[in-house]
């Protein structure tokens, strides 16, 4: 895996041990931080990472100047490979390791500008979670959540949902208490 843009653009990082899941393609990521650039000032927004998976989406926000940065992630190993990741690429990440289910409550009250959520595809409460996630209080008035989740599933029709962006087999769906 490697940084696509910012101060670390190049460098490259480990895959966590035994990592099988899918990861977020450089087009899909180079098209999602395009979008994200254009619309937030990234030195000055707070960024929350659920099912951060390898990292991936933190070190490039990290990279791209976002200064704060959460990363939550279930799987121990993933965990592991996060923060030595971030060590060996001079980043400070905090990362929680814990089900995104009970640590959301954590945050509740807080207020992030952006949060991205990057599920396993397969997973059963992906149709839900948008519900899951406005239930509690975690979105700047102006803050943007984006799901990444599988092109068969879709949430145009979602009450909070202003934008969906597909590249390949992965869709982006972009969703605020603004929308259209």
């Amino acid at each position: 895996m490697r940084i696509i843009r910012g101060k670390n653009k190049g460098q490259v990082f480990q895959l966590p041990k035994g990592f099988k899941s899918r990861v977020t393609t450089d087009r899909a990521k180079e098209a999602l931080f395009n979008i994200l650039h254009s619309y937030f000032d990234f030195e000055s927004i707070k960024v929350l990472d659920l099912f951060s998976g390898t990292g991936n989406i933190s070190f490039e926000f990290i990279s791209r100047g976002v200064i704060d940065v959460i990363a939550v992630e279930k799987n121990y190993h993933n965990v592991v490979a996060i923060k030595k990741n971030a060590e060996n690429l001079k980043m400070s990440l905090p990362v929680i390791k814990g089900d995104v289910f009970k640590i959301i409550k954590r945050f509740d009250g807080q207020q992030f500008d952006i949060v991205f959520a990057d599920p396993p595809f397969k997973a059963d409460f992906i149709a839900n979670f948008p519900d899951f996630f406005f239930s509690y209080d975690l979105l700047s008035n102006d803050g943007w959540f984006i799901l990444e989740h599988d092109k068969h599933l879709t949430f145009k029709k979602h009450p909070k949902c202003f934008d969906v962006r597909h590249y390949g087999g992965v869709n982006f769906s972009f969703f605020s208490h603004k929308s259209s």
